[in-house]
């Protein structure tokens, strides 16, 4: 290296609301601010326990658990939706017997649900809080137990698949795919509502055959049911067909959920 390249400053991008930045052609410094050390670990990481050793410290669990809600994709609209913000509907059986169901999914997780990778699939008419209680159990299982989580309404998540769609490879990118397949739990909101054609129809094969094989964890929820309600209306089996809803049968414990549309109370 050249004594004139060795003379030359480093030169750093900064953020300019994080510090001042001055100019250094008039021989200025910049300041930068101080870091900010855990008063617990010192900033190693790792917090001593008298007469047991060491353990990760808090800040750096809190440091994953940020990472973990930022890569689960919970729309704003539902990042409260948690158990404790749940309530189920007085006098409801039905209510009650979801709470209960995602709950206990959540809580046995670590001892039943990531061996066997047998999810739930939440059935019922709209507004009676299905997504909230699957979006629920995403935030305890990420909150208690560092689960890798996932979060996808599914016309969005085959819009994605389309949007990146290689009509020279005839092949989907993998960076759209690998999270849906990978991810420790995945809830597929709103299962049914895209359009049933041919290719919809083959990519729900393609995901949801790829993550019963693999033994992973799925949440559905679902506005369409196993039985006509009225005349004209489809059932769930006709919108993605009878070996998807087979798959089902096995992956998922079906969870009814009947009830007035919450949001109605809005209106007044």
């Amino acid at each position: 290296m050249s004594s004139e390249k060795a003379k030359q400053p480093l030169l750093y991008v900064v953020a300019e609301d994080s510090l001042e930045v001055k100019n250094q052609a008039e021989g200025q410094r910049a300041t930068f601010p101080e870091p900010q050390i855990c008063s617990i670990c010192g900033g190693s990481g790792f917090e001593i326990v008298p007469g047991k050793g060491a353990r990760r410290c808090v800040c750096k669990k809190e440091n994953s658990k940020d990472k973990l809600f930022a890569a689960s994709r919970i729309p704003r609209r539902y990042e409260n939706c948690t158990f404790e913000t749940y309530i189920p509907v007085k006098g409801n059986q039905h209510s009650w017997n979801a709470f209960g169901n995602a709950t206990r999914l959540a809580d046995e997780y670590l001892i039943e649900g990531h061996k066997t990778g047998r999810g739930l699939l939440f059935m019922g008419p709209v507004g009676v809080g299905k997504t909230h209680l699957a979006v629920a159990i995403l935030q305890r299982l990420m909150d208690r137990y560092g689960v890798q989580c996932l979060f996808y309404e599914f016309g969005s998540l085959l819009k994605e698949i389309q949007n990146s769609y290689n009509p020279i490879s005839q092949t989907s990118e993998l960076k759209v795919l690998a999270p849906i397949y990978t991810a420790d739990v995945l809830v597929l909101d709103e299962l049914g509502a895209a359009k049933p054609t041919d290719w919809v129809r083959d990519t729900m094969m393609q995901i949801i055959n790829t993550r019963y094989n693999d033994r992973k964890l799925t949440v559905f929820t679902t506005n369409y049911l196993d039985k006509h309600r009225r005349e004209g209306d489809e059932v769930l089996e006709e919108r993605i067909g009878i070996r998807l809803r087979s798959r089902l049968y096995e992956m998922c414990k079906t969870v009814f959920i009947e009830g007035e549309d919450y949001r109605k109370s809005f209106d007044s």
